[in-house]
């Protein structure tokens, strides 16, 4: 990938975060109860995987992976940075704020558990139906 792409993934990432920082204030979601917290982040959660499934699907099969792995990289490490900076630093919370903000950080992990697992499910071979004289492959059957 080309440096281009990695700023622009940057950028990306960048901006992504700045979203949500703005979605979740004034206590960066902690005006929320766990119950809607927990909902909200399966219902991202969803969305993730089936962003992961549209974006990965395109493209060639061998630039599959190296993007499912930079789309994970840029998805987590900007994100892990900045609410390090934000939550550690700035609202003075340090490592502690790994388990206070449970909700991000659950984040910092399921792009990995997404994207790659999907651009390798994407990649596998489809067993072709054995067309011989007498064969009776099940189609469904992969």
């Amino acid at each position: 990938m080309h440096t281009r792409k990695h700023l622009g993934l940057l950028l990306q990432g960048t901006v992504v975060w700045g979203a949500f920082w703005l979605a979740g204030l004034p206590a960066y979601y902690q005006q929320y109860s766990t119950v809607v917290l927990a909902v909200g982040s399966i219902l991202l959660s969803v969305a993730i995987s089936l962003a992961a499934v549209l974006i990965l699907r395109g493209g060639k099969d061998e630039n599959r992976m190296p993007r499912a792995f930079w789309l994970s990289f840029y998805y987590t490490v900007p994100f892990v940075t900045l609410d390090a900076l934000y939550c550690g630093w700035y609202l003075g919370h340090g490592a502690r704020f790994f388990s206070m903000y449970w909700y991000l950080t659950i984040f910092y992990v399921t792009p990995w558990l997404t994207f790659m697992p999907t651009a390798a499910l994407l990649n596998r071979p489809i067993r072709q139906a054995n067309t011989s004289a007498g064969s009776h492959a099940d189609p469904a059957v992969f």
